[in-house]
């Protein structure tokens, strides 16, 4: 926020001094206004337990929030935000994937390299299969009716036919795979974290159809897709994201973002265009057309919400988040600190 300087001279900067103080005294006592975008901290729901997370997955139809909770997989009511649920021994999950229209969720677990499919009503588990090594994003293609995962020590993504939990094969990659996104009409693109480029894949072929640079793109994460306009939306290091032409991979815009992001998501009904920021913002980016955007806020958050989970029909985002301690010599972040684990719910 920019701080205005003004130079009070005589008795006419005394008097604008005291009108400044009242107003400020006042403002201080009334209830914080959203910002440009409407978006605020609305909810702040405390689940506490140990391990990390990563991916949050809303199920808008089936009002169901799947968070990542690094041994198991928590699910809440995405309207009372009461713990409904729970999927145990998914080994290092990352990420959450739903097959509605076969009754059937996957979870790709990393530490296990593997993937647990469960019942959507029951949320038993149901059948295990094997990936290469440490599956992280998940996606599930309605077309093919596959769902993919993308491994990041294996560099490559494995397709699994979701009906009976066979292999279908693998697609090489080259790198580290990030998020993906799907196009409804079978092909699935993703990030390489490791080379900044973005791959374009057939989901019935598993080939490769194109391989696009993402530059000024640096290790991108998150992905999203507004279908309708054809624009794919990467999150980037160094505060950056790139709106590209899913049909010719062109850059078509670079909008500044927050630092530290890991998520993307975009909200066809407002043509919104998100990303959550480990430093401790979400950043509101409007789609004014195809190739222009507008940045319309930095919501503050909280710290380490770097995550995100869009419900397309409140419009609510969910953002876990934790406190940690500062940090020993030579680690990148400090440890947890326990019970301080929360789901930051974002909204108008």
């Amino acid at each position: 926020m920019m701080r205005n300087r003004l130079n009070f001279l005589g008795l006419t900067g005394l008097v604008f001094l005291a009108t400044l103080f009242g107003v400020a005294s006042h403002s201080l006592s009334a209830a914080p206004s959203p910002g440009a975008s409407g978006y605020k901290v609305i909810k702040t729901v405390p689940l506490g337990g140990e391990g990390g997370w990563d991916y949050v997955y809303v199920d808008s139809g089936a009002r169901r929030v799947y968070i990542s909770r690094g041994t198991h997989t928590v699910v809440m009511d995405a309207d009372t935000y009461a713990v409904v649920g729970d999927i145990p021994d998914t080994q290092g999950v990352h990420g959450i994937a739903i097959a509605t229209d076969l009754g059937r969720g996957f979870t790709s677990n990393g530490r296990s390299d593997s993937v647990t499919i469960f019942d959507l009503k029951t949320l038993k588990a149901i059948g295990t299969v094997k990936t290469d090594a440490n599956p992280d994003a998940i996606l599930y293609e309605p077309v093919t009716k596959r769902v993919f995962t993308f491994n990041g020590r294996g560099k490559n993504a494995t397709a699994i036919n979701a009906a009976d939990g066979t292999v279908a094969g693998t697609i090489p990659l080259g790198g580290k795979p990030e998020f993906a996104a799907a196009d409804g009409k079978g092909t699935i693109y993703v990030n390489n974290e490791d080379t900044s480029e973005l791959h374009h894949l057939d989901a019935q072929s598993l080939k490769e159809l194109h391989k696009w640079p993402l530059a000024p793109c640096k290790s991108p994460s998150g992905l999203a897709m507004d279908v309708k306009n054809r624009r794919l939306y990467a999150v980037c290091d160094d505060k950056v994201s790139v709106v590209v032409n899913a049909d010719t991979g062109k850059v078509v815009a670079t909008p500044e973002i927050g630092n530290g992001p890991d998520a993307a998501a975009f909200d066809a009904a407002t043509d919104t265009f998100f990303a959550s920021c480990g430093e401790g913002v979400l950043t509101v980016i409007h789609e004014d057309s195809p190739d222009k955007y507008t940045i319309v806020e930095n919501v503050p958050t909280k710290r380490s919400a770097r995550t995100m989970g869009l419900d397309l029909k409140t419009h609510n985002i969910f953002m876990p988040a934790a406190d940690f301690d500062p940090p020993a010599p030579g680690e990148r972040r400090g440890k947890m600190k326990p019970d301080s684990f929360v789901i930051v719910v974002v909204g108008k």
